[in-house]
């Protein structure tokens, strides 16, 4: 029998984006979520006695029976709403997302009470230009960015959202929707990397960002040209496509952020 004392959570609602795609609502259960910076994150947990999806893979590393297994998530809801949203991608072969994905509305579960993380817009000027670049789920933190107050601030907005096809784009109707709201604020710039695999033809752009940033198009999409003294630049999702983007900006003089040494290319790795 699955011990669910620790569970504090509810599931409120599932959106499903793609097969292996999902949006979740989660509400506290008799407790609050403390403010919370947007681009922060909390931890989801199960018990490993909760069944996973009829199709999974076998688990790559079984967990240990009896203890939660824990994953930490980035929270894609604003810092104003009464629930917490995820945007959580399936691997059929882990431990946590085969048994979340199982999960339907009113089911619990567990979630830390304590937000946390800095790859926030704390130490970003409000003047300067943002360019957030996201692979599949890494669009989470800039959604709760853009919800929150983000688009309030002085300097211009893009967010450049990568994935293998157009039906893993979460979120692509609210940000194309933003776009329309504000025009010449905010430009949104999908691409997919496997279009051969669309039921339509697809009329976007199908490179990795390396390409697209190299390309001086893209600046004339977006309306202005970045440079270390007026962008700063979010990198979140595939580790490689992160250290990838580094190298490529470091070489034009931007410069990663620390605690200790300020610079402009904040990362997040998934």
């Amino acid at each position: 029998m699955t011990d669910k004392s620790k569970y504090n959570s509810i599931v409120t609602q599932i959106i499903q984006v793609s097969p292996k795609m999902r949006i979740i609502r989660v509400k506290p259960d008799e407790w609050k979520l403390p403010p919370f910076k947007p681009g922060q994150f909390v931890v989801l947990g199960l018990m490993p006695e909760e069944p996973r999806i009829p199709d999974a893979d076998p688990e790559y590393k079984p967990a240990p029976p009896g203890k939660l297994i824990r994953r930490a998530y980035s929270i894609a809801s604003s810092s104003r709403d009464d629930y917490v949203e995820f945007f959580i991608s399936l691997v059929k072969s882990g431990q946590l997302t085969p048994r979340l994905f199982q999960l339907g509305v009113g089911d619990r579960l567990f979630m830390s009470q304590k937000p946390t993380g800095m790859f926030t817009l704390d130490q970003v000027p409000e003047d300067q230009n943002l360019i957030l670049f996201a692979t599949g789920t890494g669009i989470a933190p800039y959604m709760s960015m853009l919800r929150t107050d983000a688009l309030s601030r002085k300097g211009k907005i893009v967010v450049v959202h990568g994935a293998d096809n157009s039906w893993d784009l979460g979120y692509d109707g609210e940000l194309k929707l933003l776009e329309r709201m504000f025009p010449g604020k905010l430009t949104y710039y999908p691409t997919i990397t496997r279009p051969e695999r669309e039921p339509a033809s697809w009329e976007g752009d199908t490179r990795f960002f390396e390409d697209i940033w190299k390309d001086p198009a893209f600046k004339e999409k977006i309306g202005f040209d970045p440079h270390p003294d007026n962008t700063h630049i979010f990198l979140c999702g595939n580790p490689h496509m992160v250290e990838s983007m580094k190298s490529l900006l470091k070489e034009e003089g931007f410069k990663e952020h620390t605690k200790k040494e300020p610079g402009q290319i904040h990362a997040e790795e998934f």
